[in-house]
């Protein structure tokens, strides 16, 4: 675990005293350029490109593995479904785009009812005992990401924001509060994991 003693005993405590409600000015302008995208339904090869490099710019080779078409294939079934298993696995079709990748578009489609899923959320849900599986922080599969998901869609309400501030938020004050090396080295490939980050659903429309 890559935590100090965290100085809040629970995530109520934790954002009564360090919630972020403002975006980041570069985050804010990407956001406002998926509009067109969520306005006609998809994304094109492109704005996935802008959202790969936001979020991982690692995974840019995988992401231009795809084709034009099945880029847009593949967003508009997520954005038309209601289903967020089906969201997810819509997206993860695509290569190059793992769970934290699918978070990531979801998110700066609509910031009010998604954020980004990554391991240092998940690090300190963790050990605020809000999560109970994979420690860690990786290796998310869509069961993980729907319970972060609720926790945050849960919060957000309660509190009156948006589910990309709460997310946010949690992810500063891990920040604040890390200690030692974040990603720890596969021993199998021998060398680090990296990823940068940052009830049924309506369609995205």
């Amino acid at each position: 675990m890559a935590l100090k003693k965290l100085p809040f005993r629970n995530v109520s405590v934790l954002l009564k005293h360090h919630l972020s409600t403002e975006e980041d000015v570069k985050t804010a302008a990407l956001i406002r350029e998926l509009r067109n995208a969520r306005l006609r339904g998809y994304l094109t090869r492109a704005e996935l490109e802008k959202v790969c490099r936001w979020k991982s710019p690692r995974a840019i080779r995988l992401i231009r593995h795809n084709s034009v078409a099945g880029v847009r294939a593949a967003t508009r079934r997520a954005l038309a479904t209601r289903s967020e298993r089906l969201r997810l696995e819509a997206l993860r079709t695509l290569d190059g785009v793992s769970v934290p990748m699918a978070s990531a578009i979801l998110m700066l489609l609509d910031p009010r009812r998604y954020g980004v899923i990554d391991i240092r959320v998940w690090q300190l849900l963790h050990a605020l005992g809000e999560v109970t599986k994979k420690s860690s922080g990786v290796g998310f599969n869509f069961n993980n990401w729907y319970q972060f998901l609720m926790k945050l869609r849960y919060l957000a309400k309660k509190l009156r924001v948006s589910a990309r501030d709460i997310e946010r938020s949690l992810f500063f004050a891990h920040q604040a509060n890390q200690k030692g090396t974040l990603y720890q080295k596969d021993p199998a490939k021998g060398s680090l994991e990296h990823d940068k980050s940052n009830s049924a659903s309506q369609p995205l429309t």
